[in-house]
């Protein structure tokens, strides 16, 4: 079969059967997942072009084993990415809140510096980087993230001053 007849078929099937195996997806997946599921079907489908049977009833069935595979394929990722996050969970120890009280004044000072200055001081003095690694999570020169640290340590200064 030539490559434009075979792509000519590929779309000609997929046309016909589309709406079916879309359906067949939404009945076993989350609705938002099913139309990614049928993309991919259609991709092995163009992929293997080549090996799509002429016979309309059998193209069908071709098509609806290449879901299923899909469809396993799926489930097999979403099953390793769900043990993944158990062994994590188990690895991490979780970070224990501080008081809704503690610490209000100084969480509210940081919260009126400029977005920029504060994210920077969150990821310095909350998340525990360096000003190197925190210039490089703001996408900015370690040099500018040296400025802007200084600036939002006086402002918070200011803030936080006794009146």
């Amino acid at each position: 079969m030539k490559a434009d007849a075979a792509g000519g078929r590929v779309a000609e099937e997929l046309a016909a059967n589309a709406p079916e195996l879309l359906a067949y997806f939404e009945r076993r997946v989350q609705p938002a997942d099913a139309a990614d599921l049928l993309a991919e079907v259609m991709l092995a489908a163009w992929r293997r072009a080549s090996e799509l049977p002429a016979d309309p009833e059998r193209a069908r069935m071709w098509l609806y084993v290449t879901a299923r595979n899909v469809l396993a394929n799926a489930q097999r990722g979403e099953r390793r990415r769900w043990r993944l996050a158990n062994r994590l969970r188990l690895l991490v120890q979780p970070v224990a809140a501080p008081d809704a009280g503690e610490g209000a004044e100084v969480r509210e000072a940081i919260a009126r510096l400029d977005p920029e200055l504060a994210e920077l001081i969150r990821l310095v003095h909350w998340d525990g980087l360096t000003l190197a690694e925190a210039a490089e999570v703001q996408g900015i020169p370690a040099s500018t993230a040296r400025g802007r640290y200084q600036r939002a340590k006086s402002e918070l200064r200011e803030a936080l001053a006794p009146v």
